[in-house]
């Protein structure tokens, strides 16, 4: 029976390739039309039906017949929500910024104005990947609220302006602990540091304060015996603001370790400085140190530029 059935089968597929093939050719046929009201009209329709590709094409197309006249405030912004639905927000927020740049009077600027913001909001990356967008984001939305302080979307406008602040404080204390993990104590110090002023009510404040501390001790205990006095000391300047700041933090018993380590570290560089006076050899070791100062200088340099970032 199933070979009967081939014949049949065969048949209704060949009339359905054909039926596809006519659509396809309507298409075309549209796309390639120069009735421009009945392409706009269709073009409405594919949008309507979020047949978002086939509207692009025609919307595409119409902005160059329909430049200057009257329906083109209506066609470019139905051309900036398309590629908006097709979720190419980097062209979607250039053409919602032409719309409300060309059409400053429309009832549809501000919404226009949000839109182009908001796609770079959409296009704002993980914490971990380049910030440029985000900061972009942040611009153009502190924009939009400067240009419509009054309009309903301010309270969005202020909620996304949080969410990617969020986003860089999280960016800064990964950066920050990164260099921890990977031993760069100096630039762990100053990467907290940086953090922590950019980002004072940062929710990662209390452990970044005790990691300061942490990365200071072991800049410290890494250093050359004639840095350690000064670098141990900074540490136990960090840890009198931390136990200041949180008195009662988790990290308190770790932090007290450290204030330990930090006053043995003191102690045993003293003997060692003290012993050079009288140990030509240590006092040699001493001497061949500073000859390496300049990189020491260099490091110092790089503190400095990183301050005043």
């Amino acid at each position: 029976m199933f070979k009967k059935q081939i014949p049949f089968i065969g048949a209704l597929l060949i009339v359905l390739t054909i039926a596809v093939a006519g659509c396809k050719s309507e298409y075309e046929k549209l796309r390639t039309s120069n009735d421009l009201a009945k392409k706009y009209r269709e073009g409405k329709r594919y949008y309507n039906k979020k047949d978002y590709g086939r509207a692009l094409e025609l919307f595409e197309d119409l902005t160059q017949h329909y430049r200057g006249q009257a329906e083109a405030e209506e066609l470019f912004y139905y051309y900036a929500y398309t590629n908006y639905k097709l979720k190419d927000y980097t062209s979607a927020r250039y053409h919602f910024k032409v719309f409300a740049d060309t059409y400053p009077n429309s009832t549809r600027t501000e919404e226009c104005r949000f839109m182009s913001a908001y796609c770079y909001y959409l296009d704002s990356p993980n914490y971990s990947l380049d910030q440029e967008n985000t900061q972009k984001a942040i611009d153009a939305l502190q924009l939009f609220m400067n240009y419509y302080p009054k309009s309903d979307r301010t309270a969005e406008a202020s909620k996304l302006i949080q969410n990617l602040r969020d986003k860089l404080e999280m960016k800064s204390y990964a950066n920050a602990k990164l260099y921890l993990t990977i031993s760069d104590y100096q630039s762990a110090v100053i990467a907290f540091n940086n953090s922590l002023r950019d980002y004072p009510d940062t929710k990662y404040a209390e452990e970044m304060e005790f990691l300061t501390i942490k990365a200071q001790y072991l800049y410290a205990k890494n250093s050359f015996e004639i840095r350690q006095t000064e670098r141990y000391n900074t540490a136990l300047t960090y840890y009198q603001t931390f136990i200041e700041h949180y008195p009662t933090s988790k990290y308190r018993k770790d932090a007290d370790d450290l204030k330990k380590n930090c006053e043995q570290g003191l102690e045993q560089t003293k003997r060692i400085l003290a012993e050079a006076e009288t140990n030509q050899k240590l006092y040699k070791k001493l001497e061949e140190e500073k000859k390496s100062l300049p990189q020491i200088q260099k490091d110092s340099i790089a503190i400095k530029k990183a301050k005043n970032q």
